[in-house]
Parts: structure tokens; C-alpha cells; sequence
């Protein structure tokens, strides 16, 4: 019988006995893969943080620096879907150990390299590393515990994103003021050596797919529900890329510039309280909590939206947003591994390739936006993207997004398997 990669049909907890007879989580392999989660995240909007020093260093001005977080989306977008096809049969253990080898390599060429091009050359190599390892992390949580935890270990996974975005690059950002843009590289370079370490010994090995039991990549595309879930992640982190990646100016342009890392903290407060609520009830409640994201989200935005010098305003919109946008990730990797069920690979691999373009499109749009009309545009602009999104997910109450009842009865269905 053909094991899966992800999905919602599960070949059985990994964990150990007692963990599984007590309805536990195997924490020390979810950890670490929160880890890799969090090296990936940090590895690509690190350069955010340290800039100035960074665009100084290489010569070139910080607009052309800036372009190290793009080209890295770049990098996963265009390879997350060829690689994960051509890697579909690796153990999982040995691609995620190769995928995390690949990001101390990227990041130590980063912190050496005196040469713009060559740096950038290795930001393209950390996000094409990053393409696979996105595409399995979910999976490979989901099938480490029983169905009915399946949501709950990804949402452990995924905390690995608001720590590095909320705590992550303020740490890199005073580090690299403090000791240098290429020391912060190196410790990222001896995270990622430690982690290949404590996967090697803490996360279980499970197989990947033998080739006649690989579904096409664009097959997943047919699967009902798959395509209502792509499309809400397009929209969904389009309107949130443009927001954050912007928010310093934005934040400036109301006379706040200087309180922009408080304004974030709260941001990234909030989504931690976010992906908690949500892995706890996120097994029952993913149709209800998707919509509710999207909406907190959008009336960030509308406070945002509103001509008002209030700072006040400003940090309850940061609240809104991190409650909205922290448990994001988990929903969405959820929503499509469940309705890609025997193309869950496939699927994954799209929504990776799919979340980046967003990332790499949110900076482009973004820019346009605050060239024509100013930085008032983002919060609108985030609020008419989400529009589509709300209606889309609210659509796709049969697959995609499915109702309580609707999703109880595939989960016993795929327990029956």
C-alpha cells in the first residue's frame, strides 16, 4: 500500500505509545519542525531588519537591497512545485535534513560574501530551499499524530512564523546594530546546523511516495475544493504583503515612523494569541475560523482606512490584524491538504508556490501603490482584496472550506480509510 505525503488519510501516528494512548502530541518532533518553520521565515525577512547596514556593506542602495527578500520569494515560487515533484519519492527526514543544509549554506555565503550579485545568488538558493521544505512541513506534522489532531500539530508547526516575524526579526535587527548584518547571518547559519541535529534525532522518518502512486501536480487543480482554497490564499496574503511589508511607511506618514516595532510587537502578540485559539479549535471550527480570519483582517484594514490621528486606532487595528493573520497559515495548509486528499502533495506544493508569488507580488503592488497614490492606499487596497476572499471561502462550504457536519464525516471516512 502507498503511504501518503499529507492529506487528511493518515498511515497512523509515529509518536511514541504513551503519547498516542494518552492523546498527546509528540512535542519534541513538532518543535522541530516549528523550528525549520521558523528558520525559513526569518531567513527571508531578515534582511528587512538590517538593511541600511546591509545595502551599505554591498555598495548598492537599499531599494536594490531590498530586492533580497524578493528574489528570494522568487526562488521558492519558481521551483516549490518541480521540486517537490522530483523529490516526491525522498524519505521525508532526508529532504527536510537536505532542505535545512541548504539554508546554512545560503546564509553563510550571505554573511561572507562582499559581493551584491553573489549575494543575491545565495538569497535565490535559501528560498529555493525553502520551496520543498514549505511543501512538506504541514504534511509531515499531520501524519505524526492521530486525525483528530492533525490541526492541532500543524498549528504548533506554524507558530514558528509570528515568532520569527514578532520576535525573530527585532532580535536579528538589534543584533546586526549591535555586532553586524553578518554576525546575525552567521547565528542564523548555527541555528540551522543545531536544527539538522535535533531533526536527526527527534523527528521520525516516514517514506514518501512511490511513483505509481504520484497524482500529476496540476491534477490537484481538478480536485473539487482545492481551487477555492488557492484562490483565498492568493487574495489573502496579497492584501496582508501589502500591508506589512509597508507598514513602516505607512506608520510614518501618520507620524508614528517611530513607533513602528511596538506597533508590530502588538501585531505579533496578537497572532500568537491567534494561532493558539485556532490550533485548539481548529479540527472543528476550520470553515468558521477561516471566515472570521479574513474578516478581522479586513477591519484592521478599515481602521486603518480611517483619516484619523489616533494612535490608539492604529494599535487596535495591529491587534485586529495579528488575530486575523496568525492562525492564517495553519487554516490555509489545512483547508488544502484535507481537500487534496490523495493529491495533497500537489496541492501543497501550489499553495507554497502560490503564498510566495503573493509575497514577491505584495512588494511590487505595494510600490506601485505608494508611487500613484500614496501610502493612504494600502489599508484600502487590503480591505478590497480580502472582498473575494471572504466570498470565495464563504462559497466553498462543500469542499474547500466545508461545514462542521461536512468535515466530520470526510474525517470518519478517512479514519475507515
Amino acid at each position: 500500500m502507498t503511504t501518503r505525503t499529507t492529506g487528511t488519510r493518515n498511515s497512523g501516528p509515529t509518536g511514541s505509545p504513551a503519547e498516542v494512548a494518552h492523546g498527546g502530541l509528540p512535542l519534541a518532533a513538532l518543535l522541530a519542525l516549528a523550528t525549520a518553520v521558523f528558520v525559513t521565515s526569518l531567513t527571508e525577512t531578515l534582511p528587512a531588519g538590517v538593511l541600511p547596514a546591509m545595502s551599505a556593506d554591498l555598495g548598492v542602495g537599499e531599494s536594490a537591497m531590498g530586492q533580497s527578500v524578493t528574489v528570494y520569494a522568487a526562488g521558492t515560487a519558481l521551483t516549490a512545485i518541480p521540486l517537490s515533484a522530483a523529490t516526491a519519492g525522498w524519505r521525508r527526514k532526508r529532504l527536510l535534513l537536505t532542505a535545512m543544509a541548504g539554508f546554512a549554506a545560503a546564509n553563510t555565503v550571505t554573511a561572507v560574501s562582499t559581493d551584491y550579485p553573489l549575494t543575491m545568488v545565495a538569497r535565490f538558493v535559501a528560498g529555493v530551499a525553502a520551496g520543498p521544505a514549505w511543501a512538506l512541513l504541514a504534511g509531515y506534522a499531520r501524519r505524526l499524530v492521530p486525525v483528530p489532531l492533525q490541526g492541532r500539530a500543524v498549528a504548533v508547526v506554524m507558530t514558528g512564523i509570528p515568532v520569527a516575524l514578532s520576535l525573530g526579526v527585532p532580535a536579528g535587527t538589534f543584533l546586526g546594530e549591535l555586532l553586524g548584518w553578518r554576525v546575525t547571518f552567521s547565528l542564523m547559519t548555527v541555528l540551522a546546523v543545531v536544527l539538522v541535529g535535533w531533526i536527526g534525532v527527534a523527528v521520525p522518518d516516514l517514506p514518501g511516495r512511490r511513483g505509481e502512486g504520484r497524482v500529476p501536480m496540476l491534477g490537484a487543480l481538478r480536485v473539487p475544493g482545492v481551487s477555492p482554497v488557492l484562490f483565498v490564499t492568493l487574495a489573502f496574503v496579497l492584501a496582508h504583503t501589502i500591508l506589512y511589508t509597508y507598514i513602516a511607511t505607512f506608520l510614518d506618514g501618520l507620524g508614528m515612523g517611530g513607533s513602528t516595532d511596538v506597533v508590530l510587537l502588538v501585531f505579533g502578540g496578537a497572532s500568537l494569541v491567534s494561532i493558539w485559539f485556532v490550533g485548539a479549535r481548529i479540527d472543528r471550527w476550520l470553515r468558521a475560523l477561516t471566515l472570521a480570519s479574513a474578516l478581522l483582517v479586513a477591519a484592521a484594514a478599515a481602521l486603518l482606512a480611517v483619516p484619523a490621528d489616533s494612535p490608539v486606532l492604529v494599535y487596535a487595528a495591529a491587534a485586529l490584524w495579528g488575530l486575523g493573520w496568525g492562525g492564517a497559515p495553519t487554516l490555509l495548509q489545512t483547508a488544502v491538504a484535507d481537500a487534496g486528499g490523495e493529491s495533497a502533495d500537489a496541492a501543497q506544493a501550489m499553495l507554497v508556490t502560490l503564498w510566495n508569488a503573493a509575497m514577491a507580488g505584495g512588494g511590487v503592488v505595494g510600490g506601485v501603490l505608494l508611487d500613484r497614490f500614496g501610502a493612504g492606499a494600502f489599508p484600502w487596497s487590503a480591505g478590497v482584496l480580502l472582498v473575494p476572499a471572504v466570498v470565495a471561502a464563504g462559497v466553498a462550504r462543500r469542499h474547500g472550506f466545508p461545514s462542521r457536519g461536512a468535515r466530520a464525516r470526510t474525517r470518519l471516512r478517512a479514519r475507515r480509510g
